[in-house]
């Protein structure tokens, strides 16, 4: 049986984007991926920064569209638009940038495994062991080390002893055909998605996403809201087919083990704000390639050599995940009327300009503004009002 020097489970971008760092330093890495072909459907916006497309060198087949500005709308109907010079986001065709990564990883030298469901991983004291099911039948491949980038819910991570993570919702998502629609929209209220928001989100002309998360029956919420876009005229029906993908808010509680690192939604490492976790999976891609590099090189694949992979990805982004946590606990308990006052007061105010004037604002980065916002002399006083910590 081959050796391998890395066991990449998952072909998604993260998982893509180890492997294609570690076959470029020269190491036999293999990705196993569930599905039978990279990309198909997902339950993926695609929303990334203009940062994620340059640091990333997306390649510009997979951009749909470029965008500057959005729509958000409050409980009771209420617009703010937000728009900024230049482009500010790039919605992704999701399939294709899946494929794009695998093929750059491929280039390097990467082995791809399709149809490929993981069974159990043992670790062992010179090699790991990764059971598959393979076209039905069960085969084992071995490796030096693994890796987890196989997405949110996977029971790999509780199994081998670093925990799960207990605070997510579940995405719903639907692509639907539009009539007239030449912008992002969000929308907020209890009644719409409580505790999180619902989204419109063009690809082409006449095509769009429609989704939403919730702790529970996102389904059910996401027929009403298609119901309601259909009557408003901007959606030509409401009868669409559903895709769900669970949605993780809390890293999980360890990311390293002997001989193992887990990267992406697999370890949580997904902005609370929004959901969105292509931008942070890739930031710790490399981080875990570069960590896996080194032990590889030294043959120290201890858990303490990788989990130098854990501080450094916490350095980064652990201040930003905490904020954004706690500012998306914070929203899950206003209400309806709660929320319209706070619409209006950063309306009003002009606060929302004030924000999109200040340079150091970030579409991946949104805890500083959260900051900012609730420290803003208005909002405090409305909070006050509201008895709001």
């Amino acid at each position: 049986m081959k050796l391998h020097d890395v066991i990449v489970i998952g072909a998604g971008p993260v998982g893509s984007q180890v492997a294609y760092h570690l076959a470029g330093e020269g190491h036999e890495v293999v990705v196993l991926e569930q599905k039978p072909r990279v990309g198909g459907a997902v339950c993926w916006t695609g929303i990334i920064s203009q940062e994620c497309v340059r640091v990333f060198s997306i390649a510009d087949h997979v951009i749909l569209r470029q965008e500057n500005s959005a729509k958000l709308f409050s409980p009771s109907g209420r617009l703010l638009r937000l728009r900024r010079p230049g482009t500010q986001a790039c919605i992704v065709d999701r399939a294709a940038l899946d494929s794009a990564m695998a093929h750059r990883s491929q280039n390097k030298g990467t082995d791809y495994v399709l149809d490929s469901s993981v069974r159990d991983i043992e670790v062992g004291d010179k090699r790991v062991r990764v059971g598959v099911t393979f076209q039905g039948e069960r085969l084992n491949f071995e490796a030096r080390a693994v890796v987890i980038a196989s997405g949110f819910g996977s029971r790999l991570t509780s199994g081998l002893g670093l925990g799960k993570i207990s605070y997510f919702l579940m995405g719903a998502q639907a692509e639907v055909d539009t009539s007239r629609l030449d912008e992002v929209e969000v929308y907020l209220g209890q009644e719409v998605a409580p505790g999180f928001f619902a989204w419109l989100v063009p690809t082409s002309p006449h095509k769009a996403l429609v989704g939403l998360a919730l702790r529970h029956s996102s389904g059910s919420y996401l027929k009403k809201l298609m119901s309601f876009l259909r009557a408003q005229g901007k959606i030509v029906s409401d009868q669409a087919k559903i895709y769900f993908r669970g949605i993780p808010l809390k890293p999980l509680p360890r990311t390293y083990s002997k001989r193992l690192i887990v990267v992406g939604d697999a370890a949580g490492q997904v902005k609370p704000t929004t959901g969105g976790g292509i931008y942070y999976g890739l930031l710790c891609a490399d981080m875990a390639a570069r960590t896996l590099h080194r032990a590889l090189e030294s043959d120290d694949l201890s858990a303490k050599s990788l989990s130098n992979y854990e501080r450094e990805w916490k350095v980064k982004l652990n201040r930003e995940l905490r904020v954004d946590y706690l500012a998306r606990k914070f929203y899950e308990r206003l209400s309806n009327r709660q929320i319209d006052k706070i619409f209006d007061t950063i309306k009003s105010k002009g606060i929302a300009e004030t924000i999109l004037k200040m340079e150091d604002l970030s579409f991946d980065w949104h805890g500083e503004v959260l900051l900012r916002v609730l420290k803003h002399k208005a909002v405090s006083r409305v909070l006050e009002a509201m008895k709001m910590p």
